[in-house]
C-alpha cells in the first residue's frame, strides 16, 4: 500500500486549509447550546459555505449531488477541517452522514433530486426516528404502525431518542407495514415530514443537561407511498444500508478530535506534573495506540465504501454495494467506544477535580462518552455482529 500523498493530493490540502483560514475567520459566533433555533442557522451557515465552496458532499457519488472524491482527498478534508476547528455537521448530522447517503444508495433518482440537494445546501435538517420505548437494541421489534391507504400510508406509535427531532424537517423513519410477517420482513423505511399533521415532540433532558433527542408521537400521520426508500417491507435491509453509514463512516471526525485532544492532555499533563506518573504515561501512549490503529480502520472503511460505489447497481438490488461500508463498521464502533471513554477516564486523570468546576468543556465531553456504547447500536449487539459475520461462530439463543 502507498501511503504517500500524490501531487494533486498536497495541492488539495493545501487549497482547503488556505479556504479554511479565510472563511473560519469570518464566522459568526457560536450561539449558546441551549438556543436550538440559532444552533441550527448556525450548523446549516457552516454547510451552506461549504456548499458554495464545493466542499459539501465531497466523496458523495456525483449522481447524488456530490463531487466523487477520491477516499484520500475525503480523509484530508476531515483532518484539515477538525485540524483547524471548523464546526462539525452539527444539527444536520442525520442529514448528512445517515439518511442522505442512504438516499443516495437506495432512494430513486426523483428521490435523490429532492431530498439530496437540500441537505447539501444547509436548506433541511432530517431527524432519525428507529427506536422506540420498547425496541432499542432489539429494533426489529419496533410497533410503530403504517396502514396503507390509497397513495398513502397512515402511521401511529412513536419514537424515542429523536436526533434533533426539534429542529428537523424531515424524519427517517422506521414503521412497521405488515405485523403478520416475521419481524425483520415487516419492516419500511419511510421519509416522514416533521410538520405533518399528527405528529408531536416532546423534548428529552440528558445527563449532561441538554435537549437533542426526543420523543415523537405519531397520530394518524399520513405520509405518501412515494417517500418510501427501497420496497415495501424491505426496510430491514435498507435499516442496515444506514445504520452501516452510522457505524462506519459517521464518526469519522471524532477520531481525529479524539486524537487531538489526546495530545492536549499530553501537553497539560506536562505543565502540571502529572507526566511524572509512569502508570499515566502508559496509558496515555496505549491510548495513542488505539487511536492511531482506530485511524487506520477509518482509511480502511471509507476506502471500501468508496471501492464498493464503483459497482453501484440499481435501487433494490445492492447487498454490500453502492459506496456502504462494509462489515469493518461494528468492529470499528465497537472499538471507538471504548476507546472514547477511557479517553475521558484519562482526562479526568490529568486535570484532575479541579475540571469539575473549571473546566465545563471536559466535563460534558466525558459525560458526552457514556453514551456511545449505546448510541448507534450496543457494544453487545456490535459483538454479535463480530462473532457470527466475521467469526462465523452460531448465533447466541
Amino acid at each position: 500500500m502507498d501511503l504517500t500523498y500524490t501531487e494533486e493530493e498536497r495541492d488539495f490540502r493545501a487549497r482547503l486549509r488556505e479556504w479554511l483560514g479565510k472563511v473560519l475567520s469570518e464566522l459568526p459566533a457560536k450561539p449558546s447550546p441551549d438556543d436550538w433555533p440559532g444552533r441550527r442557522a448556525y450548523d446549516l451557515g457552516w454547510q451552506r459555505r461549504l456548499y458554495d465552496a464545493g466542499y459539501a458532499g465531497l466523496h458523495w457519488p456525483v449522481d447524488a449531488g456530490g463531487h466523487g472524491a477520491t477516499p484520500t482527498q475525503h480523509l484530508i478534508f476531515l483532518e484539515e477541517t477538525e485540524r483547524a476547528g471548523a464546526p462539525y455537521v452539527g444539527a444536520n448530522f442525520v442529514g448528512l452522514l445517515h439518511a442522505g447517503p442512504t438516499i443516495a444508495v437506495e432512494g430513486t433518482a426523483e428521490q435523490r433530486a429532492r431530498w439530496l440537494p437540500p441537505v447539501l445546501r444547509g436548506d433541511e435538517v432530517w431527524c432519525q426516528g428507529f427506536s422506540e420505548p420498547d425496541a432499542g437494541s432489539d429494533l426489529a421489534s419496533l410497533r410503530t404502525r403504517a396502514v396503507r391507504d390509497g397513495d398513502e400510508y397512515v402511521i401511529t406509535g412513536s419514537k424515542i431518542w429523536t436526533s434533533h427531532a426539534e429542529v428537523a424537517d424531515w424524519c427517517e423513519l422506521l414503521v412497521r407495514t405488515d405485523p403478520a410477517a416475521p419481524k425483520h420482513r415487516g419492516i419500511s423505511w419511510l421519509a416522514m415530514p416533521m410538520d405533518a399533521p399528527g405528529v408531536t415532540v416532546r423534548p428529552l433532558r440528558t445527563l449532561a443537561g441538554s435537549t437533542e433527542f426526543a420523543e415523537v408521537f405519531l397520530d394518524e400521520v399520513r405520509v405518501p407511498v412515494g417517500h418510501r426508500v427501497g420496497a415495501e417491507n424491505d426496510g430491514w435491509r435498507v435499516t442496515m444500508v444506514t445504520l452501516s453509514f452510522e457505524r462506519g463512516t459517521a464518526f469519522v471526525g471524532e477520531v481525529v478530535a479524539c486524537r487531538r485532544t489526546l495530545g492536549e492532555l499530553a501537553r497539560r499533563a506536562r505543565a502540571n506534573g502529572r507526566w511524572d506518573d509512569p502508570v499515566l504515561r502508559r496509558r496515555l501512549g496505549r491510548l495513542h495506540g488505539e487511536f492511531g490503529a482506530l485511524w487506520r480502520l477509518t482509511q480502511w472503511n471509507v476506502s471500501e465504501a468508496a471501492g464498493a460505489s464503483a459497482v453501484r447497481a440499481e435501487p433494490g438490488t445492492r447487498r454490500g454495494a453502492g459506496g456502504v461500508p462494509g462489515i469493518g463498521g461494528s468492529v470499528f464502533k465497537l472499538a471507538y467506544s471504548h476507546a472514547r471513554q477511557e479517553l475521558y477516564d484519562t482526562a479526568a486523570q490529568v486535570l484532575g477535580a479541579d475540571s469539575l468546576v473549571t473546566e465545563e468543556e471536559w466535563v460534558l465531553d466525558r459525560l458526552s462518552s457514556l453514551s456511545y456504547t449505546i448510541a448507534a447500536g450496543t457494544s453487545q449487539i456490535q459483538r454479535n455482529i463480530v462473532a457470527e459475520r466475521i467469526l462465523g461462530l452460531p448465533k447466541g439463543r
